[in-house]
This record gives structure tokens, C-alpha cells and sequence, in this order.
């Protein structure tokens, strides 16, 4: 896993290999078919113009979006390398081995699957492998930060399974493992879920560990979020301890919307099983080959320096909204995280969030421990891809703040937001 000191990552250029130019000509698009044309150009303004600050956005590179624009897109191709069920995949074959080689390598795994089309996918999946339905799972509550795929009643694991939610401790905000621990004593869960959508702090996996086997249970840790910090060394990686890691492939780590699934040999036949033919059909062969690319810019020392910065911007960036007033969930983060309660403004999670998007600033809500409120959750793995620093995180907090008091006009806000993001262009030149 790569290491990098604070000095070598002061001393890196501010954006992430590859992050030159956009691949697209957008224009020759919308001469051609002007009603979907249009809306492409519109969305690559609005990105461009405004601050993409939800936790699980990111900029891909243009060789990632080259590989999606690629002639496996094309391509029909059932099964895995050497056991597909259509003629003429020698290229499709040779692009999931180089993904499947990379994946592995990356994260120090024995064994993965490349082929989940998204992070819900590769966890239906390793459930699959695992579970029958009736089975007794443990995962954080959804109140506490709990994914759908973490018992939630509209989703095919609140229908399928019977699902005992952890939660955190009341005055820190913390994991309680003293609570998981004891639930795991009384319910006997066939499998343990670790992992969350908004908690900002490192997971225990060894912990976990202990606990799962002190239980006879299976350890499924849901890295989506953590992923890209893990391949970049800012992050414990689950890998040494879980039997299962299910993870996206977008987020921090800059690829394609799609998942992946990492574990060890013993259970490679019912995971790939799982994956092909029982919950999906044919992979989608673009995606993979981005996925690869992915992976290879992820095994860069630039990439390692780019990990680590985004969680500097984020501490950074907790640290000023504490000071306008917020108060952030945990003290903190680890992560790429911020969970922030606007509560102390004076509005809810739901306001703050319109008032910050009329102001240009785009990001998300989600549920507060212990109470019905909701707060906010921002991520800096987007703005830190556009190369914004210290200081502008700093920024950042002093436009939330005017936005969520309605100290200024929105309309002003906005165009100083727009500055700032167009001097920090996604794609440079």
C-alpha cells in the first residue's frame, strides 16, 4: 500500500494523473441528436460551475471515461474470462484479467470480482453466497448511518433477511462495540455487516473480527466509501479481516459507477456464482475495462499523495464549519466525511440543503444518531480532484455559513462559488 509524508504530498502537482482535459466533444454531439446533446453540455456546465460536494461523487479521469466511450461497450459477454457464453471476447477476456490482476494487487486480496454492475449489486451478491433468506444479520441501523442494503423494509435485505441494527454511542457519536458485541451474543447472526454511507470515522475491523468469530459469523464489510482511501493507504483496509469485502468502484477512488468484490479463495466459486449467473447477466465490459484503469491510477504514488490530501481537506474543512457555527457528528473525521448539524443555526438538515444549493453548493442529507433531525453530508474527494486546497475549504466554510444564516443574497453566493469553481476546473485545459 503506498505511503506518502505530508512533505511529498505538499510538494505533488494539485490534480490527479491524468486529470487534463475532457475526452468528449460534447458539441459535435449536440449537432447530431440536439435533445440529448444539449442536456450532456448542461450537466458538464452545471459540474463545472458549481461544487460538487456529495460524499459519493467524484471526477473520473478522461482515460476512465475513454474506456466507458470504448468498443466493449459493444460487447455481449456472459460468464468469465474462458467460460463465456458468446463467441469473440479474446479482448473482453483479456480486460476483465487485467482488472481482476489489478484489483487484487491494489488491495492485497485473493481473490476478486470485477463484475458487479454497483456497490448495492456486489452486496445482493455476497449475501447471496453467504445467507438464505431468514437469516439473522447484523449491520448498523439506518438511523446511525446504515446503507438500504442494511436491512432497510423497501429493500430485497429488509424483505429477505432478519436484520438487528447497531448503533453509536449517544456522546460520541463512536461505533459502540460493547453493544455490537452484545447483540451478537444474544441474536447469533449468520453474518455481521460493517460499514456505513455516513459514518466519518475508521471501523474497527479487527474488532469486528473478533466479534464474528466469538459469534460464528460471517464478517461482510461494506467498503464502499473507504475504498478509494484504502488503495491509496489513507485508510485501514478490511482485507486482512473480513471473509467478504463489497465495495464501488466511483467515490474516492475516482472509477466508473460500478462495484466490486474482494475475498479469499475458499470463497471465490460462491461469490463469482453469485455474482454470474444467480444475480446478473452479462458484465458490462466498458465498465470493466474502466475499472482496470482505475485501478492502475490507483496504484500510483500520485494517487496515494491525492488519497491522503482528501482526508487533509476534509479535517480542515470540519474544523471551519465547526467554526461557523455547525456542530460536526463525531468531533470530526477520518474520512472523506463531514457529517454536519446545522441545528445550531437554527434550521434542519432538509433547509440547509436548499439554502446551500441555491447558493451553488451541492451535497446531501442524512439522518443525525439518536433523534428524528437530519443533518448534512459533504465529501472532499470531488473538490480535491479539481485541486482545491486549504485555504479553499476554509472558503467553502464561510460561503456555507453565509448560505445557511441568509446573510447574503444566494444569487451573489452563487457567483462566487462559480468563481471559485472555475478556477479549479475539473478538467483542466
Amino acid at each position: 500500500m503506498p505511503v506518502t509524508t505530508p512533505a511529498a504530498r505538499a510538494a505533488a502537482p494539485p490534480h490527479p494523473p491524468s486529470a487534463t482535459a475532457v475526452p468528449q466533444d460534447f458539441g459535435a454531439l449536440a449537432r447530431q441528436d440536439p435533445e440529448i446533446g444539449g442536456i450532456l453540455l448542461a450537466e458538464a456546465g452545471r459540474q463545472s460551475s458549481t461544487l460538487q460536494l456529495i460524499a459519493a461523487e467524484n471526477f473520473t479521469s478522461p482515460a476512465v471515461l475513454a474506456a466507458l466511450g470504448s468498443p466493449l461497450a459493444n460487447k455481449y459477454a456472459e460468464g468469465y474470462p474462458g467460460a463465456r457464453h458468446h463467441g469473440g471476447c479474446e479482448q473482453a477476456d483479456a480486460a476483465e484479467r487485467v482488472a481482476v490482476r489489478r484489483a487484487m494487487s491494489l488491495f492485497g486480496a485473493e481473490h476478486a470480482n470485477v463484475q458487479p454492475h454497483s456497490g448495492s449489486s456486489a452486496v445482493l451478491a455476497a449475501y447471496a453466497a453467504l445467507l438464505r433468506p431468514g437469516d439473522t444479520v447484523l449491520a448498523m441501523g439506518l438511523p446511525y448511518g446504515g446503507h438500504l442494503t442494511h436491512g432497510a423494509p423497501g429493500n430485497f435485505s429488509g424483505r429477505w433477511f432478519e436484520f438487528a441494527g447497531y448503533g453509536v454511542d449517544p456522546d460520541s457519536g463512536l461505533v459502540d462495540y460493547a453493544q455490537v458485541r452484545a447483540l451478537a451474543r444474544a441474536r447469533r447472526p449468520k453474518a455481521i455487516v460493517c460499514g456505513s454511507i455516513s459514518y466519518p470515522r475508521h471501523l474497527d475491523y479487527e474488532q469486528f473480527r473478533d466479534i464474528a468469530d466469538e459469534a460464528g459469523a460471517y464478517l461482510i464489510a461494506d467498503a464502499a466509501h473507504p475504498m478509494g482511501l484504502i488503495a491509496g493507504g489513507a485508510a485501514p483496509s478490511p482485507v486482512p479481516y473480513a471473509d467478504v469485502v463489497c465495495a464501488t468502484t466511483h467515490k474516492v477512488l475516482r472509477g466508473p459507477r460500478g462495484g466490486m468484490i474482494l475475498c479469499g479463495v475458499e470463497l471465490s466459486e460462491r461469490i463469482d456464482r453469485a455474482v454470474f449467473p444467480f444475480t446478473q447477466g452479462g458484465a458490462q465490459m466498458h465498465t470493466v475495462a474502466a475499472k482496470a484503469v482505475a485501478f492502475g491510477e490507483a496504484a500510483t504514488p500520485a494517487y496515494a499523495v491525492y488519497a491522503h490530501r482528501v482526508v487533509d481537506r476534509a479535517r480542515v474543512l470540519a474544523a471551519a464549519l465547526e467554526g461557523e457555527g455547525f456542530e460536526i457528528t463525531t468531533g470530526g473525521t477520518d474520512t472523506h466525511i463531514v457529517v454536519a448539524d446545522p441545528g445550531p443555526l437554527g434550521v434542519d438538515g432538509r433547509t440547509a440543503r436548499e439554502r446551500l444549493m441555491a447558493a451553488g453548493m451541492v451535497l446531501d442529507t442524512c439522518a443525525l444518531p439518536y433523534g428524528d433531525a437530519r443533518g448534512i453530508r459533504l465529501g472532499t474527494a470531488a473538490v480535491t480532484t479539481q485541486g482545491m486546497d486549504e485555504d479553499d475549504m476554509a472558503r467553502i466554510a464561510a460561503l456555507f455559513g453565509a448560505a445557511v444564516r441568509e446573510e447574503r443574497d444566494p444569487a451573489v453566493l452563487r457567483a462566487e462559488v462559480r468563481a471559485l469553481a472555475e478556477r479549479n476546473p475539473p478538467y483542466p485545459g
